[in-house]
């Protein structure tokens, strides 16, 4: 067995916010809504943004037809174009390209002004449900995730990473909820090191058999995935507490009093240790 602590994630999970701030006119979700990919979520009150966007192509309307008249006057200079005028048509090139980078940007502004959601999931956090509040850019607006991509993720170093292989078995007991346990698989094993890591960790996948129950299981949940790194079949085993050892070897006692019983163990488990061989057989009482 082999246990490493890791947490509940989601490939598809999103926190979503505005290019800019501005004023809420519209929101058409609420927190634990079921939505679609590409449904519209909040949206921003566009007058202003529109305002900016008019403005800015009027501005580069202005600054091509400077541009044009520029290089009119100096179509027939190519090969004798003064400092002048190569000094007066260099600028009015830049100030084109300026006017039509504020262009993009506020077209960008405009257009992103209404969040839709990324992809199909749940409303699991709404800034603010109602129209009329003023946001920050900064600030996030709405968070979406899609349960059937949840998955535990955890970190194994070197030693470790070469003990899982994808599909490998894998069971979860998480902090919150010590009494369940939850059956998944190794789905990937990254092939690089994380970055920004102490030594050389790797990133490994476990993906649930069946698809967690958001109301119960959420993004950052904590706990220890325990992956089985070998199998036995028909196996005598006890309780890995009443294993003891001597100079001989192990042991367990099959009396109260002493009984030293040596054994030869197998696969050890979490809670449990395989006996191969020994004077013990299913049934048998063992002490602490």
């Amino acid at each position: 067995m082999l246990t490493l602590s890791g947490e509940i994630t989601a490939d598809e999970y999103a926190k979503l916010i505005f290019p800019v701030s501005g004023e809420i006119s519209w929101v058409g979700v609420k927190e634990g809504d079921e939505v679609k990919k590409g449904q519209a979520l909040a949206k921003l009150d566009t007058t202003v943004l529109n305002s900016a966007y008019q403005s800015a192509r009027a501005t580069l309307r202005a600054a091509e037809a400077t541009v044009d008249n520029v290089h009119d006057q100096v179509k027939d200079h190519s090969g004798d174009e003064t400092f002048a005028q190569k000094d007066a048509r260099t600028t009015a090139e830049v100030v084109k390209d300026k006017a039509y980078e504020a262009y993009i940007a506020a077209q960008y502004n405009l257009r992103n002004s209404t969040l839709t959601a990324p992809f199909a999931g749940i409303v699991t956090y709404l800034a603010h449900p109602f129209s009329g509040a003023n946001i920050f850019s900064t600030e996030t607006q709405v968070e979406l995730i899609n349960p059937s991509t949840m998955y535990f993720d955890v970190s194994a170093d070197q030693s470790e990473v070469l003990k899982i292989f994808i599909g490998q078995d894998v069971e979860i007991h998480l902090d919150s909820v010590s009494d369940e346990r939850i059956k998944g698989k190794v789905s990937f094993i990254g092939y690089t090191p994380k970055a920004g890591e102490v030594g050389t960790i790797y990133k490994v996948k476990v993906a649930f058999d069946e698809t967690p129950d958001i109301k119960k299981y959420r993004i950052g949940l904590t706990g220890d995935a325990i992956f089985v790194t070998s199998k036995a079949e028909d196996v005598l085993y006890v309780p890995s507490k009443y294993i003891k050892s001597d100079p001989d070897g192990d042991y367990v006692r099959r009396s109260e009093k002493n009984g030293k019983t040596h054994i030869e163990t197998g696969l050890e488990g979490e809670d449990s240790t395989e006996i191969v061989s020994g004077d013990v057989r299913e049934g048998d009482t063992v002490y602490d």
